[in-house]
């Protein structure tokens, strides 16, 4: 596995004593410490040093990622919960992605830190969050600066200082297309402005338009956003829509269904999200799911150790992916 290099672009702030007092009003500068309730520090007047420093470092082809105070890049998982934070990540896969845990307060540097909280863990613990999502170290990042994790199983991400997913979604290049096309060895398909395949989801509905995919499942199946001026090629226009998502932002629609990319898609033209869960199907010129054949996929050599099992329902969780 190729290593990736952490390149820092602002120091770490300097780790220092702290007193633990009653809560203060006014403005805060970003380097301030996120302080946990009372039940999860020492007596009142005691004096403890921050355990944990998140710091936002620049990465090649990630862009800002957090590192601990170590250096050593920090993760999250797509089978959590940001809202409430949940961690579903234990016993074998925790030994192999280590929650990053506090029992004091946090240091931050270059991260907002109303972002930065805590969860306590089934094991009692005291997980850190960004944003509601629990971070994680990756057990083979042998030192600091590796960024092996990055993509494994397609469940593990660096964590941007916003909580996000780093080097999840390129950016848009021009104004939303849906293009009628015929990808080779596969047959008539849909494509964006950049070739990448679109895809429906079975559970959605189409009459009414509805997209149930939120959550982490609007991160690995990132919904097609209509920016008011959505071109049409090689299909009739009469079957495109929009509809409103649950955050407020138009998805398009083409013969009623919701339309998605896939992250599991790096090429134009690549069709590898037909038939995933037996939900997920490449939509064709017609607005409905393509009938070519499914083919087999290889379950990933580390699952039982970075997944965890699916128990939840596969709607706005986005566990049915």
């Amino acid at each position: 596995m190729s290593r990736k290099h952490v390149v820092v672009t602002m120091a770490a702030a300097a780790i220092g004593l702290v007193t633990l007092s009653a809560c203060t009003c006014g403005p805060q500068s970003p380097t301030d410490t996120y302080a946990p309730p009372p039940t999860k520090v020492a007596a009142a007047g005691v004096q403890q040093a921050a355990d944990v420093t998140l710091s936002a470092v620049e990465v090649d082809g990630l862009g800002q990622i957090l590192t601990d105070q170590d250096g050593y890049p920090l993760y999250r998982f797509t089978m959590d919960s940001a809202e409430p934070p949940r961690s579903n990540c234990d016993t074998a896969c925790a030994a192999k992605w280590p929650p990053l845990t506090s029992e004091v307060d946090i240091e931050v540097s270059g991260v907002d830190r109303s972002l930065i909280g805590t969860v306590t863990r089934d094991d009692g613990t005291n997980q850190v969050t960004v944003n509601g999502w629990p971070v994680y170290k990756f057990a083979d990042d042998a030192a600091p600066g590796e960024v092996n994790g990055q993509g494994v199983n397609g469940t593990w991400f660096a964590v941007t200082p916003d909580g996000g997913k780093a080097g999840a979604q390129p950016e848009q290049s021009g104004p939303v297309q849906v293009v009628a096309a015929e990808l080779p060895g596969f047959g008539p398909a849909l494509t964006d402005q950049d070739g990448q395949t679109l895809y429906l989801f079975t559970k959605d509905s189409k009459a009414p338009s509805k997209s149930v995919c939120n959550g982490a499942c609007a991160e690995k199946w990132p919904p097609v956003i209509d920016d008011g001026n959505v071109q049409v090629t090689g299909l009739d226009k009469a079957i495109i829509g929009s509809v409103t998502r649950d955050d407020g932002t138009e998805q398009v629609t083409v013969g009623g269904w919701p339309v998605y990319r896939y992250e599991g898609d790096t090429d134009a033209g690549q069709t590898n999200g037909h038939g995933v869960a037996g939900t997920w199907f490449v939509i064709e010129p017609a607005g409905c799911k393509s009938a070519a054949p499914v083919q087999p996929r290889e379950a990933p050599a580390e699952a039982p150790a970075d997944t965890a099992p699916d128990t939840e329902p596969d709607t706005d969780t986005g566990t049915g992916y």
